[in-house]
């Protein structure tokens, strides 16, 4: 048994339907389990790779709702999640998390309306998140969830936050893993996939597999763009022509 939460998802394609859209993302078809090792983990890779579906798939398996939230949050504005929650499996670790949160860029407007409707029951602390900005509120939003001895699932949640607040982001999150927490992340920012001792999960070039900070798409593009920002933006310009 390990020290984390989640160890390993685990996939049985034999329930999976043979005209699946699943069985055409080439990160995840075929792969029978993900094992997470490190209490921080990213996804990373181009838009479609299988990234959000196999998040959001560990986030209803382990119990969190598809929209997002805590455990305790029952809504549905709108099913979008796949199958891949019904034929998965969800290897846990020795200890139990003492709370936990998934929380989706695209859903985010509804998670924070539904925060607001439960703070302001009985013994709660009225957040008022949208009277702050969208990076405001997903921050407020974290401090307010996060903890230790936690499960925190993430779904770009770069697009919400400048790259200062990125950082607060990752101060967040090493506050929490110092107090036991784990963090699966799906992310393009090469800011957050900076964070120490992270792996990072690619979901390019054929099945699921580990890659080095600097060998990613993010770090790479961005790196070129920042050293090189004229003659790239001058071929890219060139070549539309």
């Amino acid at each position: 048994m390990t020290s984390l939460f989640i160890d390993k998802a685990i996939i049985d394609w034999d329930k999976v339907e043979k005209d699946s859209y699943l069985r055409s993302i080439d990160a995840i078809s075929g792969v029978g389990e993900v094992t997470f090792r490190n209490p921080v983990t990213f996804f990373v890779g181009e838009n479609g790779s299988g990234k959000s579906t196999l998040l959001e798939a560990i986030a209803v398996a382990y119990g969190f709702n598809p929209e997002g939230g805590t455990k305790n949050y029952s809504f549905s504005t709108y099913d979008s999640h796949s199958e891949l929650c019904d034929v998965m499996r969800l290897s846990k670790g020795a200890g139990r998390a003492k709370s936990g949160y998934f929380l989706r860029a695209e859903s985010f407007y509804n998670v924070a309306t539904k925060e607001e409707e439960y703070s302001r029951g009985p013994g709660g602390n009225p957040m008022h998140f949208h009277k702050m900005s969208h990076g405001e509120s997903f921050l407020a939003m974290v401090k307010n969830n996060f903890r230790s001895e936690g499960v925190y699932l993430l779904d770009e949640p770069e697009a919400a936050l400048s790259p200062q607040r990125q950082l607060a982001l990752l101060m967040e999150i090493d506050r929490c893993v110092k107090g036991g927490s784990q963090f699966i992340i799906v992310t393009h920012s090469p800011i957050l996939l900076g964070f120490p001792g992270a792996e990072l999960l690619d979901f390019d070039d054929g099945p699921v597999h580990p890659i080095e900070y600097e060998e990613t798409d993010s770090y790479q593009i961005t790196s070129l763009f920042i050293n090189d920002r004229e003659r790239l933006l001058r071929q890219l310009m060139e070549e539309s022509k």
